[in-house]
């Protein structure tokens, strides 16, 4: 009997796929916002929830108008990844504090499947006097109320019916809005009943670490979630489990999520070839982005860094080279002055301001660890720096061609006279000035016998 996958598995595989990745992405999916990739989740529901379990300790819930990836607490190395405004800022304390105001008043019996934007606004404001929230009605509490009920929009609990968020924010009309209730309470990850502190919510000290699989699974959830995992922020157990099993590691990252394992001495990383899977693609385009690339590559050049090389975080020693703030300041400041003009406004001008944003976006790809004076750029950074596009070598007859010289020379001979206007002379720039000047025309002709010369020589 043949082993080989059937057409119709391998499509199911690769629906599963798609479906993982979604969630990945996306770990709230509605059939508002998202019905084909919660058609896929649905579809696929019974795997993917064994997947999603067995690979990375996830839970899926999938209900007819939705699907919701509650995630386990990620390792302490994760680079944070704030929830944002519209304008790419992220959420401030008051932000998180309006949210959770937000979803409290909808849980609440007296609201209904529709409420009113002011009426949710008017509920909010009394139940953070209630919570001892400082929620005032100037420009920066409206704001943050709205930036919280917009997030909500995003996720699909709430759905713009009539009127818009917007709308209220800017011109005080009123909005109406439907509440999906049945997703509410599964925003949190888990409930909070028996949870002690914060802290002990965000280290995952429920999680039973003393579980067999537990290493294994500890390590497919860093490649996933991390942009890079560095080898000495490994345990001694993921440590062997990457020794030992690498190639399965390598097999289950690529079936399971479509991420290709890439290791080296330095740490491991699982890269997304098709670049759908990862909220900060890097590199990228944009003022910030291509600056932090070309910064990696400045930097690169200057220290001369070698394998070994080692500088002290947070108490200790860890692969790397120390940078000091000035010399990031410098480099920053040479990139405005070369590639400036290129550049947005904000940023050609503030060499302080893009130099801060350069790094914060290299530290979410976990390519450097800020420190008080400066940061520490990983060796994984040498994976990013550009490598220049050769244009093929010229023979010694199309130098002579395309020369210049040959050209002016020839210009001091020509016996032609200058008819028209003179174009540009893109393959050799010195040429219309020098034809204007001396009044003559000059033709290819004039430098055939050059290159027939030099023709016979190579041949």
């Amino acid at each position: 009997m043949s082993t080989k996958p059937t057409s119709t598995e391998e499509h199911n595989a690769q629906e599963r796929r798609t479906a993982v990745r979604a969630l990945l992405m996306r770990p709230v999916i509605t059939a508002g916002r998202h019905r084909e990739d919660l058609h896929l989740v649905r579809k696929h529901a019974a795997q993917l929830k064994r997947t999603f379990t067995a690979m990375l300790g996830y839970q899926l819930v999938v209900e007819p108008s939705f699907a919701r990836l509650l995630k386990s607490p990620l390792s302490a190395d994760t680079a944070p990844r704030p929830a944002l405004a519209h304008n790419g800022r992220p959420f401030t304390a008051r932000t998180y504090a309006c949210l959770a105001l937000v979803c409290a008043s909808l849980l609440s019996p007296q609201t209904g499947e529709q409420v009113l934007m002011s009426s949710l606004i008017e509920q909010v404001r009394a139940d953070a006097v209630t919570a001892g929230v400082d929620l005032d009605d100037a420009i920066g509490g409206r704001r943050d109320l709205v930036r919280a009920i917009t997030l909500l929009v995003e996720w699909g609990v709430l759905t713009e019916t009539d009127g818009s968020v917007t709308a209220w924010d800017t011109q005080k009309e009123d909005a109406l809005l439907d509440v999906h209730r049945p997703l509410l309470p599964h925003l949190l990850s888990r409930a909070l009943l028996d949870v002690p502190s914060a802290d002990a919510l965000l280290n995952g000290e429920h999680a039973d670490s003393a579980e067999p699989e537990q290493p294994r699974r500890e390590l497919r959830r860093r490649l996933v979630e991390n942009p890079l995992v560095r080898r000495e922020d490994l345990s001694d157990a993921e440590r062997d489990v990457l020794t030992r099993e690498r190639r399965e590691l390598a097999r289950v990252l690529e079936e399971q999520f479509g991420l290709t394992l890439e290791a080296r001495a330095e740490g491991v990383l699982a890269y997304d070839v098709e670049e759908t899977v990862s909220d900060v693609p890097f590199p990228s385009t944009g003022t910030v982005a291509r600056s932090a690339l070309l910064l990696i590559h400045a930097l690169a050049d200057d220290l001369r860094g070698k394998a070994g090389d080692t500088a002290m975080v947070g108490g200790r020693e860890v692969p790397g080279v120390h940078v000091p703030t000035s010399v990031v300041e410098a480099n920053v400041e040479l990139l405005i002055e070369q590639y400036g003009s290129a550049f947005a406004s904000q940023y050609s001008d503030n060499a302080a301001l893009l130099a801060a944003e350069a790094v914060k976006l290299l530290e979410s790809v976990c390519l450097v660890v800020a420190v008080d004076d400066g940061i520490v750029l990983h060796p994984a950074s040498a994976r990013y720096r550009p490598e220049p596009q050769r244009a093929p070598a010229r023979t010694r007859a199309s130098r002579r061609l395309h020369g210049a010289e040959d050209y002016l020379a020839a210009a001091e001979h020509s016996r032609l006279p200058l008819a028209g206007v003179v174009p540009n002379t893109l393959w050799a720039p010195d040429l219309a000035p020098a034809m204007r000047a001396r009044g003559v025309a000059v033709h290819e002709e004039s430098v055939l016998d050059d290159l027939l010369r030099d023709v016979a020589d190579i041949s």
